[in-house]
């Protein structure tokens, strides 16, 4: 019987999402924080179902592990995965479907939280502290500004305009008919977004030609009353530019869900400014995208003991 790894679950709910029956699969809760520990774990492992981009598997990671034919990642795309080498050591890889619907509502948990102070007024009330001390921030007719109006921004815009917001949205490729499609005004370009706008939220694939799209000159177009949402990925914002910009109070604050170093480092500024919301990347961390992303898994592996992968990624 193939012996199976799952990586990186935290909430230890794998093993009971989905009928492993097939094979010998044994689950870890921890992070591996080397190649070397997860090597030593690991070793002996033909199939490995890593979830989303929590562990990186490189060139390195694949030569270090000569036994595994099948690398199942929750999701469709996993920007940790090195394609080329997994194909270079005749591994397959495949992925799991998932939903947009979770990290849309979660974006919209950190927009009201951040808008109605939640985290200092509950804290406060738990502790005794001062009764009603903050004004919260009126969504209704305020501007908010979308980067990227793809699967889940066009939800997130859908929101906004329930809200009685006015919803504004940027990317490279976005057209003015597909802004209006979804309820949007389309921003002459970045800049005119930025700012325009009272909450910016981000919901652009990491590429390229977005990696540090926002460094300090575009977080300094923005309002000082204005908030940052990041519910895609870290690297499209210059994480140090960011946080000199919360400590400075040049924008009034962010929601932070995606960080460059996953579990964010213990004493990481982010942890501690008291104008950030932060939560530890929950975007897709519901029971129903779990039990798909783990259901689905095991069916990769089924279809790969047969013969046949299917939701091949190589």
């Amino acid at each position: 019987m193939l012996r199976c790894a799952v990586l990186d679950d935290y909430q230890d709910v794998a093993l009971g999402l989905a009928d492993w029956s097939r094979v010998q699969a044994r689950s870890y809760r921890d992070h591996f924080a080397t190649v070397d520990d997860l090597v030593t774990a690991v070793h002996d492992c033909e199939i490995i179902v890593a979830m989303r981009e929590r562990t990186p598997f490189t060139a390195e990671v694949f030569a270090r592990l000569p036994n595994l034919r099948l690398l199942v990642t929750t999701g469709r795309r996993n920007a940790s995965i090195d394609l080329a080498a997994a194909r270079e050591n005749g591994v397959t890889v495949c992925g799991t479907g998932s939903s947009s619907t979770p990290t849309v509502e979660l974006t919209w948990a950190l927009i009201l939280g951040l808008a109605r102070h939640l985290l200092p007024e509950a804290n406060a009330l738990r502790a005794g502290g001062p009764w009603q001390h903050t004004l919260g921030f009126d969504l209704h007719g305020r501007t908010l500004g979308l980067l990227g109006l793809g699967r889940i921004g066009s939800r997130v815009a859908a929101v906004g305009k329930a809200f009685g917001m006015d919803v504004v949205a940027w990317s490279q490729n976005l057209t003015k008919e597909r802004a209006a499609e979804c309820g949007a005004r389309l921003a002459p370009d970045l800049d005119a977004l930025l700012t325009g706008s009272d909450i910016v939220t981000i919901h652009l694939v990491l590429s390229d030609r977005t990696r540090g799209l926002l460094g300090a000159r575009e977080l300094d177009l923005m309002k000082p009353t204005a908030y940052l949402v990041n519910t895609s990925r870290a690297a499209i914002v210059d994480q140090d530019a960011l946080a000199a910009a919360l400590r400075e109070g040049r924008i009034a604050g962010a929601g932070l869900d995606v960080y460059d170093v996953e579990p964010l480092p213990e004493g990481h500024e982010f942890r501690t400014l008291p104008n950030v919301l932060a939560t530890p990347h929950l975007g897709y961390v519901t029971e129903l995208n779990y039990g798909t992303f783990f259901r689905e898994a095991v069916e990769d592996i089924d279809a790969f003991i047969d013969g046949e992968p299917i939701r091949r990624l190589t």
